[in-house]
């Protein structure tokens, strides 16, 4: 499979509140600001190409709320294009425009329709009835009409779980997560949930992504591929997370977001850099993520 490395900033209220202090629904004014900071993003994402990323495998992941120009240059140079349909910020699955979606979707035509759904096998049965129903439906959609299907599974930790690892959330990761993970994919396939991609949270032992993968294939999937996720984690445990994933031939790249312009847009608004100084920091970023990927596929 041709490898995918994803450059994440469809994040919304992590630019709006947590980046620019926005409290509530953002004005006219702050949305053109959020959109104006996310644009920066994307000239790091540009400069990254003309300086040796390969384009066949770069890609962007970009929202509508303030990504929309982006989002049309992006499709208009040929550059591979996911985007979310889901509301922001929502514990439970439920999509941004509603019965809606597929119009927006067809008005943008992504190479990837993309969902972030937050889903514990052991947490509240009813909500992950509720989410398999919307999921199910939304698959057979982008099915019938050949559109790609990017899945960003999210397993937080109930209560329980976390009190059988003496309230540690590492333990949780490294003891517990993983076999979540795989039942998560399990019970959504048997719904009928089918995903071109799994987007998934780092994963610290190889042994742990085989299982992953296994179930992502099961069944005659051999198309389906994964991707790891970046959880906002520091450079050195992202690299960690892609040096086990990369040699398990089901994952084929990354999907990061955070790590890659976080403390360069903090920098930026903050008027410590200049503009085009957090884009190339941002370029070699993602360069330098992509670097990591490929020393390890050899």
């Amino acid at each position: 499979m041709t490898p995918l490395y994803l450059l994440a900033f469809d994040h919304r209220s992590s630019f709006s509140r947590d980046l620019l202090g926005i409290d509530g629904t953002p004005t006219p004014f702050e949305v053109r600001r959020v959109a104006d900071i996310k644009n920066v993003v994307y000239e790091g994402f540009q400069a990254a190409l003309v300086n040796g990323v390969d384009r066949a495998s770069a890609g962007l992941l970009v929202d509508e709320q303030y990504g929309t120009r982006i989002a049309r240059s992006a499709r208009a140079e040929g550059v591979l294009l996911a985007m979310p349909v889901e509301r922001s910020g929502r514990a439970e699955f439920e999509f941004e425009f509603g019965d809606e979606f597929g119009r927006h979707i067809e008005d943008f035509d992504p190479t990837y329709a993309k969902v972030l759904v937050r889903y514990n096998p052991e947490g509240d049965a009813a909500a992950n009835r509720r989410q398999t129903e919307r999921l199910r439906m939304f698959s057979d959609w982008l099915r019938k009409r050949g559109r790609g299907f990017l899945f960003e599974l999210l397993v937080p930790a109930e209560q329980e779980q976390l009190a059988r690892v003496g309230g540690s959330r590492e333990r949780y990761d490294l003891e517990l997560r993983p076999s979540l993970v795989v039942e998560t994919i399990r019970e959504l396939q048997d719904a009928g949930v089918e995903p071109h991609i799994w987007k998934i949270e780092g994963l610290d032992r190889r042994e742990d992504c085989e299982r992953v993968a296994e179930q992502a294939q099961a069944g005659g999937r051999d198309d389906v591929a994964c991707v790891v996720l970046g959880r906002g984690a520091d450079d050195a445990r992202v690299v960690h997370w892609l040096e086990q994933a990369a040699p398990v031939p089901a994952f084929i790249g990354f999907a990061v977001g955070r790590t890659l312009w976080w403390n360069e847009l903090v920098a930026y608004v903050g008027d410590e850099i200049t503009r085009d100084e957090a884009a190339a920091r941002i370029a070699a970023n993602y360069h330098r993520m992509v670097e990591a990927w490929s020393a390890c596929t050899g």
